[in-house]
C-alpha cells in the first residue's frame, strides 16, 4: 500500500541561543527482519514518557523518520544482516530549554524475516485493498445515539495476519480527548458525543494496523473526519450602530453607506448567505432610503432631502441567512444617517432700510449694526454672512464687517466725513454667504438681498485743516541759513480762510527748518550740508500744528528733501605706484563723495603739458583710467599731476608718483636696482639684475669651480708621468652630436667641461674669446690667450701680471674674483638685445654621447709629454679612433 504522509513536526526558525539540558532517558530495542523496505513501520516509542512537550522531534539517522506519536518508519531500504543498528531520537522543548535523547537498537530476527517475505508474496497477489476509505462525515450537534459509528477502516493484510487496529491524534489522545475511539478488532470508528463545527471543523487521525507481536504490515493511514455544518448561528452586525452622512438635496442613487453583517456558520453555504432589508425608518415619513438586499449598501431614493425639514434619519436594518427565507435566522442593526447642510437658503435682511448718525471728522467709529436671516445650519459656511457696500462708497469712507458671534453686519466710518461737503450719505448694502449658493431642486433662483442705509452727518466746530495735508519741498545742498523754501497754510473749515491761525512745528522735529508763526513761511536755520548731522539722511519729515483762536488744532506734514549738490571734486586715493620694465599700465581709480548726477563718469587727463608728451591717460571705465608712458623713458621717479573731472564739471588735481624701476615685479624694486655705468663697463647702465640673472651667476661660479677641481685632479703638481684616467678624459672632452672630425682641438677657445656619469653636460661659449686654458709647461697656469687685458689667474692671485709656478691649487675666492666680473657681464647681457645675440653666450646643453674612453683624457689637460708613448691609442674601439687621430698633435 502507498505510505500516507505523516504530519510534519513544526520547525523552529531562528537560533537557539540558550544551551539545552541534554540527557538520555531510556533505551528501546526493536526486533525486526534483516531487510526492511522503505516506508516500513519499525515500531512505536512512547515519547511522552521521556519528554511531555516535545516541540522538535528528529532522528540522528536520516534512514529513519519519527512521527509525532512516536512511530518509527524507514525512509529507504535497510539491510541489517544479523547485525545491530543503532540510532538516536532527539527530543527538544524550545520554551523550557530541555533536550532529551532516546537510544533505539534494531536487532535482526530471522523468524520475522521469513514471515515478512511470505507476507510480501501474498500482498503481490491481491487485487483489492480497503485500507484507504474516503473522509468521514459527522453532523454538527448530532443527537446520537452515542456512541455513534461514523466509519470503519480495514487492512487487506488481515487475510493473512491477525490485525489489531489503533488510532491517535486530535479527538482521541489529543484535545478534545475521548471524542473518538476505534475498535481494536473491527476497525470501527465511533464518536462519543456531539461536536461544534465552529470550534472543530475537522479532525485528522492516524490509524495503525499491526500484528499481535507489534509488527505493522501497513503504513499508518491518515484519516479525515469532517464535521458537517448545522445552521445553529444567527447573523450578527459588525457594529452596534452604523453612522453615515449625506448632503441634503442629493440625487437618487447616491451611496450613503454599507451595512456589514457576518455569520459564524460554514462559509459559502446557505447558512451564511445573507439578505438585508429596511424594517423601519424614523421619522416615519415617505421612505427616502433604500438598501441592496445582497450587499447591504444604502442609497438615496428620494430627491427631497431637506436638512431644514429633517436633519437626521434612523433606519432599522434586518440581516437574515438562508438567502432571506422565512425559516432562516435573522438579526437587526441600526443605521443613523445625518443630513449635511448645503447653502440652499440665501440670507436676507430683516429690514430693508436703516438710518444712522455720525459726527463729522470721526474716524473708526461704529455707527450701525445690521441683522440678517438665514435658514442654513448656524455657524456653517452656508449661513455665515458676508456684507458688501455696493453703492454710495466711492471714496471708501465706510467699511462693513461681520460679527462672527451674532452674524450681524457692523458699519463703521473709515474716513472723517465733512459736514460742509455733504450733510447726508446714502449707502446700499448687499449680503451673501461664505459658501456659494446652491439652488435646491424644483426651486427658483432668488435675487440678492439688499438694504439701504442713510447716514446723517452732524456739524461740529472743527479745527484748522492744512491743504494739502502733506507738503513736499525740495531744497539744494549748501543753501545758506535763512533761505525761504516754501509756505504751508491751513484754513478754518467754517470760514474757509486762514485768519487768526498760528503755526508751530511739533517738538522733536529736525532743527534745521523753521516755520513762521503767523505767515507759515518755511526757512532754513542752518547751512544745508548733507554731510553734517541728521542732514545726512537727505530729508526731514515734520508735523506742523495749526491752532485757531478757539484753541482747535489741525495737523499737517511737511517733507523737506535736500537735493545733492556738486561740492566735492574727485580724488585719486592711491598716489604712489611702481612700474617695472614691462611698463604695465597703472590703473587709477578716483572717488567722489557726491551722489549722482555729480559723480561718475570721471574724465582723466595729464594736467602738465610738458609731461603729457611722455605720459598718457587711457579711459578704462566710468570710474578708472590707465596711466602709461608714451615712449622710451629712463628709469627713475616721476611726479605726474592728473586732473579728474566729475559729471558735474567739478575738477581736482592729484599728483601721482611713479617709480619706473628695472624689475620684474614691483616687489623686486629697491634703491639698488638701477645699474650704474661703472659697475659693468660693457653693459648698459640702466640694466639691472633679475632673478634669472642672479641664478645664472651662481651656476656659472659653481661651474668654474668644478672646472678648476677637474683640472687640478688631472694635472697634479709639477711634471708627473702617470696613465690618463677616464675622469680626466671626461672632463676635457666636449660631448657633441658632431659625426665628422672637427677642427683642431688644441685651439685655446676650448673650455673644460664637467660631465657627471656621462649623462651629458654643459659648456660655456664666450663671444669675445676671453677664455682660460690649462697650458702644458712649467707653470701650469691659466692664461688669457685672446683677452684684452692679458690677465692670468696667477697674476690675479699674486697681484701682478707675470705667470708663476703653481700646482693648479687656487682658492675659491681667487677664482671668484677672477671669473665673477666677466661671467656676470655675459649673463646680464643675455636677452637684452632684441635680436637675442647675447643669448649665444648662455649655457648650452649637450646630449649624451656614451661611456668614457678607456684611453683616458686626450684633451689639453693631459700631463703626458709629447715624447711619451701613445700606444694605448692603438687599442681604442673603432668609434674612438677618429677622435684620437684628430686629437693627436702632428
Amino acid at each position: 500500500m502507498a505510505p500516507a504522509a505523516p504530519r510534519a513536526p513544526r520547525l523552529f526558525l531562528g537560533l537557539l541561543v540558550l544551551s539545552l539540558c541534554c540527557e538520555a532517558c531510556k533505551k528501546v530495542i526493536f526486533h525486526v527482519p534483516s531487510e526492511l523496505e522503505a516506508g516500513t513501520l519499525v515500531g512505536r516509542v512512547n515519547l511522552k514518557e521521556c519528554l511531555q512537550s516535545a516541540e522538535l522531534i528528529s532522528s540522528s539517522d536520516p534512514v529513519f523518520k519519527i512521527l509525532e506519536d512516536g512511530s518509527v518508519y524507514t525512509t529507504s531500504v535497510v539491510s541489517l544482516s544479523s547485525e545491530k543498528k543503532t540510532f538516536t531520537i532527539l527530543l527538544k522543548d524550545i520554551q523550557e530549554h530541555v533536550e532529551k535523547k532516546i537510544h533505539v537498537n534494531l536487532v535482526a530476527d530471522e523468524e520475522k524475516t521469513q514471515k515478512t517475505r511470505h507476507a510480501r508474496d501474498t500482498v503481490l497477489k491481491r487485487t483489492k485493498r480497503r485500507w484507504g476509505p474516503i473522509p468521514s462525515v459527522m453532523i454538527e450537534n448530532s443527537l446520537g445515539p452515542f456512541p455513534l459509528q461514523i466509519q470503519q477502516v480495514q487492512s487487506d493484510t488481515a487475510q493473512n495476519y491477525t490485525i489489531y487496529y489503533s488510532a491517535s491524534g486530535p479527538g482521541i489522545d489529543q484535545d478534545p480527548k475521548g471524542l473518538f475511539y476505534i475498535e481494536r478488532e473491527t476497525g470501527n470508528i465511533f464518536a462519543t458525543r456531539a461536536v461544534d463545527r465552529e470550534q472543530y471543523p475537522s479532525f485528522q487521525i492516524i490509524c495503525f494496523a499491526s500484528t499481535p507481536d507489534g509488527y505493522s504490515p501497513e503504513v499508518p493511514l491518515v484519516h479525515t473526519i469532517r464535521i458537517e455544518d448545522d445552521n445553529d448561528n444567527a447573523p450578527y452586525f459588525t457594529q452596534d450602530v452604523f453612522e453615515f452622512c449625506v448632503p441634503e438635496n442629493s440625487k437618487p442613487g447616491i451611496i450613503v453607506g454599507k451595512m456589514v453583517a457576518d455569520d459564524r456558520d460554514e462559509p459559502y453555504t446557505l447558512h451564511t448567505t445573507l439578505k438585508y432589508r429596511i424594517v423601519s425608518q424614523t421619522p416615519p415619513v415617505t421612505p427616502v432610503f433604500g438598501i441592496h438586499s445582497d450587499t447591504g449598501v444604502i442609497t438615496v431614493l428620494s430627491p427631497q432631502l431637506d436638512r431644514e425639514l429633517v436633519s437626521k434619519y434612523t433606519l432599522l436594518i434586518e440581516a437574515r441567512d438562508m438567502a432571506g427565507q422565512p425559516f432562516g435566522l435573522c438579526t437587526t442593526g441600526t443605521a443613523v444617517i445625518t443630513i449635511e447642510d448645503t447653502n440652499d437658503n440665501a440670507p436676507s435682511f430683516k429690514n430693508m432700510q436703516y438710518e444712522a448718525w455720525v459726527e463729522e471728522n470721526r474716524v473708526n467709529v461704529e455707527i450701525l449694526r445690521i441683522s440678517v436671516v438665514d435658514l442654513d445650519e448656524p455657524g456653517s459656511p452656508g449661513s455665515g454672512a458676508v456684507f458688501e457696500i455696493i453703492r454710495g462708497n466711492d471714496d471708501r469712507s465706510f467699511e462693513i464687517t461681520t460679527d462672527r458671534n451674532t452674524n450681524d453686519g457692523i458699519l463703521c466710518v473709515a474716513k472723517g466725513l465733512d459736514y460742509e461737503s455733504s450733510k447726508q450719505r446714502t449707502l446700499v448694502i448687499a449680503v451673501n454667504n461664505e459658501a456659494p449658493y446652491m439652488l435646491a431642486p424644483h426651486s427658483r433662483q432668488l435675487a440678492q438681498s439688499t438694504s439701504t442705509v442713510i447716514v446723517h452727518v452732524k456739524d461740529v466746530d472743527e479745527g484748522p485743516v492744512f491743504k494739502p495735508c502733506f507738503l513736499r519741498l525740495e531744497v539744494k545742498d549748501c543753501e545758506q541759513m535763512g533761505t525761504l523754501i516754501g509756505r504751508y497754510l491751513a484754513e478754518d473749515p467754517e470760514t474757509g480762510n486762514s485768519e487768526g491761525i498760528c503755526y508751530r512745528i511739533a517738538p522733536g522735529q529736525c532743527n534745521w527748518i523753521s516755520i513762521d508763526e503767523k505767515t507759515g513761511e518755511i526757512r532754513t536755520t542752518k547751512v544745508l550740508d548733507r554731510d553734517v548731522g541728521d542732514m545726512r539722511r537727505g530729508q526731514c519729515n515734520m508735523t506742523v500744528l495749526a491752532i485757531d483762536r478757539s484753541g482747535k488744532t489741525g495737523t499737517g506734514t511737511i517733507q523737506v528733501i535736500i537735493k545733492p549738490g556738486n561740492k566735492n571734486y574727485p580724488r585719486i586715493a592711491k598716489t604712489e605706484y611702481i612700474m617695472c620694465r614691462d611698463r604695465k599700465p597703472i590703473c587709477l581709480t578716483a572717488q567722489d563723495a557726491d551722489e549722482s548726477p555729480f559723480s561718475m563718469p570721471f574724465v582723466y587727463r595729464v594736467a602738465d603739458r610738458s609731461l603729457s608728451a611722455s605720459w598718457k591717460v587711457t579711459r578704462h571705465n566710468d570710474k578708472s583710467a590707465y596711466l602709461s608712458p608714451k615712449g622710451e623713458i629712463p628709469f627713475g621717479k616721476y611726479t605726474i599731476p592728473v586732473s579728474v573731472s566729475d559729471n558735474g564739471g567739478k575738477q581736482g588735481v592729484t599728483y601721482i608718483t611713479v617709480n619706473y624701476c628695472n624689475c620684474d615685479t614691483p616687489s623686486d624694486c629697491s634703491e639698488d636696482h638701477t645699474i650704474s655705468p661703472h659697475v659693468f663697463p660693457r653693459a648698459d647702465p640702466n640694466v639691472t639684475l633679475g632673478v634669472w640673472a642672479i641664478l645664472a651667476m651662481i651656476l656659472g661660479s659653481l661651474l668654474l669651480l668644478l672646472i678648476l677641481i677637474t683640472i687640478c685632479g688631472c694635472c697634479g703638481s709639477g711634471v708627473m708621468h702617470r696613465q690618463v684616467t677616464d675622469d680626466c678624459a671626461n672632463h676635457n672632452l666636449i660631448i657633441s652630436n658632431t659625426e665628422a672630425p672637427g677642427e683642431e682641438v688644441m685651439d685655446h677657445n676650448v673650455i673644460p667641461l664637467q660631465n657627471t656619469n656621462d649623462q651629458g653636460g654643459y659648456g660655456i661659449k664666450t663671444g669675445d674669446q676671453q677664455t682660460f686654458e690649462m697650458v702644458k709647461g712649467k707653470g701650469h697656469t691659466l692664461e688669457s690667450i685672446k683677452g684684452g687685458g692679458h690677465q692670468t689667474l696667477g697674476s690675479v692671485k699674486e697681484g701682478g701680471g707675470q705667470p708663476m709656478m703653481d700646482t693648479c691649487r687656487y682658492s675659491y675666492s681667487e677664482w671668484h674674483n677672477f671669473t665673477h666680473p666677466r661671467l656676470g657681464e655675459k649673463v646680464h647681457l643675455c636677452r637684452q638685445d632684441e635680436e637675442q645675440k647675447h643669448s649665444e653666450d648662455y649655457l648650452l646643453s649637450y646630449n649624451y654621447e656614451g661611456k668614457g674612453s678607456l684611453a683616458g683624457s686626450v684633451g689639453c689637460c693631459s700631463d703626458q709629454h709629447e715624447e711619451e708613448a701613445l700606444d694605448f691609442l692603438d687599442q681604442l674601439e673603432p668609434k674612438f679612433r677618429t677622435l684620437a687621430e684628430t686629437c693627436v698633435k702632428r
